[in-house]
């Protein structure tokens, strides 16, 4: 099936005292030498049909990389699974690439994105994953995870975190032989296509092209969160692991109104969320962290207990953060008054953004929320 697209537009108080930056400078070999370093971001996962197409014609390839035919331009397709493979307008094969001629974008789902289409087959439907290089994989990235009118150096404290974050999932990843990473926002970074591009965004990741955060010659997982509420956490109060480099450190986005919260919940509410409980009597945090976030949530129903623990707490409740207290409603609810979004780890992007208001620049930024770590550059030829 053939669609026609049309290419929208691309672009769419705390004085800062004495710092230790904590960042030194040496030279490691943390990828290949190479021309750039690839990404393969998973934009559809498990589907029966995705739509895809390219701003300029297109050359299909089958899995050996012969040409079996172009795509017209700015006209999409339904690539459909089948037994065995791919169906896409007149072809079928076991997998297809679409490589767009000149500097075109590709279309996948319903955005468009720099580098080129792999669709293949999988046991739950087809995959569709952008091969992309990593420095425009970034230009999206950094528009999607922080307002591109921020100041650079809070983008492009944001844009060294992002890189060191892709790099990590893509070794993580290593042996899944069809992508590094996804692009929805609840595991991954928020990867929109050239939509979310701008200048401030390739500013910021031009910038700093290549630059990563290492520990001991090896890359970090530098993990960002969009505010604590005055002060991150320890990684281990968290997610039970401990990293050196993760450690709970003063913040400064206590100012920032969507990151003070309320949620109210009824007893039904709860009970829809967490199984086994029944009608809610009680929720009880049990344990805390040294710096007043929930790390056991107790909740006591009509028909059984169930103790959330850690991440869990937040993920399962829905909540903008595990700092929180606990307050009985009205009409036998309960009410949950709260700092921060996200888990609270690593650095905070509304205090990076603050840090930068105030004179701070990425290096101090980076260097106060992740600790003892080093700025390493990628070798590339």
């Amino acid at each position: 099936m053939k669609f026609q697209l049309y290419l929208g537009s691309l672009f769419s108080q705390i004085k800062v005292r004495h710092w230790w930056i904590g960042i030194f400078f040496w030279i490691a070999l943390v990828a290949p030498a190479q021309a750039s370093v690839i990404l393969r971001v998973a934009i559809e996962r498990g589907v029966n049909q995705v739509k895809v197409g390219s701003s300029t014609t297109a050359v299909v390839k089958d899995s050996t990389g012969r040409a079996l035919g172009q795509l017209p331009g700015m006209s999409s397709f339904y690539a459909q699974a089948i037994p065995g493979g791919v169906a896409l307008d007149k072809w079928q094969s076991g997998l297809f690439w679409i490589e767009p001629t000149g500097k075109g974008f590709v279309y996948i789902g319903d955005r468009w994105y720099r580098g080129r289409t792999l669709v293949v087959p999988t046991e739950k439907g087809l995959t569709a994953v952008n091969w992309v290089d990593m420095e425009e994989y970034l230009y999206s990235v950094l528009g999607g995870e922080m307002n591109a009118s921020w100041p650079q150096e809070a983008l492009k404290a944001q844009a060294i975190a992002a890189r060191t974050y892709a790099l990590y999932e893509r070794e993580k990843q290593r042996n899944n032989p069809l992508y590094d990473l996804g692009a929805s926002p609840d595991r991954w970074q928020i990867y929109k296509g050239v939509n979310s591009e701008s200048p401030g965004t390739y500013a910021a990741v031009d910038g700093t092209a290549n630059q990563v955060l290492t520990y001991k010659n090896k890359i970090i997982l530098s993990v960002f969160h969009a505010c604590s509420g005055g002060h991150t956490e320890n990684v281990e109060d968290v997610w039970g692991n401990t990293l050196p480099y993760l450690r709970a450190v003063q913040d400064y986005d206590q100012n920032v109104s969507e990151c003070n919260w309320v949620k109210t919940f009824s007893p039904s509410e709860i009970s829809a969320q967490i199984s086994g409980v029944g009608n809610v009597k009680q929720m009880i945090p049990e344990s805390y962290s040294p710096f007043r976030s929930v790390k056991v949530l107790k909740i006591v129903g009509d028909k059984g207990t169930k103790v959330l623990q850690g991440e869990q707490v937040r993920t399962a409740l829905k909540l903008k953060s595990t700092r929180f207290n606990v307050a009985k409603g009205g009409d036998g609810g309960f009410v949950l008054q709260g700092l921060g979004y996200g888990h609270g780890l690593g650095m905070s992007q509304w205090g990076a953004y603050n840090l930068a208001r105030q004179g701070a620049n990425h290096l101090q930024i980076l260097g106060h929320y992740y600790q003892g770590v080093a700025l390493t550059p990628i070798q590339t030829k």
